[in-house]
């Protein structure tokens, strides 16, 4: 149910999965063959970060302070460059959509964000299955005859999308991770994904909560015999912390050339400054390595 990601909109994991995406994004924009852009769980596209903690029973508080709260007034030469360009495109978001304060008030999703990284030549399908989330997202990405939208369940998507006509593809893949059985769904995905298009770019967020659950998914994606597959990951406390999340990954099959060195300077300053506890850090690895 991706309507409650307002609570989450603009924290430590956008910031962190944005700005991978980003790189992602660039990295595969080298050549100047067109890309097509999957966001396959998109949520309704901008988030009003004022608005997060009213209009709901349950009486919880934004996040966005921890996240991009923190990067908001840093000065670009101090950060990465997809960190600098991340913060580039909220800010502007954030001032075409009203707001003149210092503090940001509203933060693009990801389907914004890859909207705004289109050359002529790329090609955008962002995804939604709920109908009032799916009708905000048509009217924040309504435009450009290369942008669609679809009123869809996100796996379905990896079906019927996949593979796209450019024969150039990168699948962002993040589900709200309601369901108990998230992490199967999206290993069931991936497989259906990868023997319809298997050079496609595929990047899957994840939480970092129970250490065991996520071995058993890697488990489950290393026995698709997958392309090289990398985890990078952002730790804000340890893993015994009280946080309800204490990090969160980006699992990128088919990463390209140098995003492995590029991931990890993005996350070793973001594991500095977006740190809630000691315990915390980034890390890097090969699932499955490069052959």
């Amino acid at each position: 149910m991706n309507y409650r990601h307002r609570f989450h909109a603009g924290n430590f994991a956008d910031a962190m999965k944005h700005a991978l995406l980003i790189g992602l994004v660039r990295a595969m924009q080298a050549k100047e063959k067109g890309v097509f852009l999957l966001d396959t769980h998109a949520g309704r596209g901008g988030y009003d970060l004022a608005g997060a903690a009213t209009g709901d029973s349950l009486a919880r508080q934004p996040e966005w302070p921890d996240g991009i709260g923190r990067l908001w007034t840093e000065p670009e030469p101090a950060l990465p460059p997809t960190v600098a360009e991340l913060l580039t495109l909220a800010r502007a978001y954030d001032a075409q959509a009203g707001n003149t304060t210092p503090a940001p008030r509203h933060y693009p999703g990801s389907p914004l964000i890859l909207r705004a990284l289109l050359r002529p030549v790329d090609r955008l399908a962002a995804c939604e299955l709920q109908p009032d989330e799916c009708l905000a997202l048509r009217a924040e990405l309504r435009g450009p005859e290369r942008v669609a939208v679809h009123e869809m369940d996100g796996y379905t998507a990896l079906r019927a999308l996949l593979p796209p006509p450019e024969r150039r593809a990168l699948v962002l893949i993040d589900p709200p991770f309601e369901a108990q059985d998230e992490f199967a769904r999206i290993a069931a995905g991936l497989r259906e994904a990868l023997r319809r298009f298997s050079a496609g770019v595929y990047a899957v967020w994840y939480p970092l909560t129970a250490r065991a659950r996520l071995d058993d998914f890697f488990d489950a994606i290393r026995a698709l015999n997958p392309p090289p597959t990398l985890a990078c990951e952002l730790g804000i406390a340890g893993m015994d912390s009280a946080l309800k999340l204490q990090g969160c990954g980006l699992l990128v099959i088919n990463p390209p050339w140098r995003f492995e060195a590029e991931a990890q300077a993005v996350l070793a300053f973001l594991a500095e400054a977006l740190a809630r506890e000691p315990g915390g850090g980034a890390r890097v690895e090969w699932i499955v390595p490069e052959r």
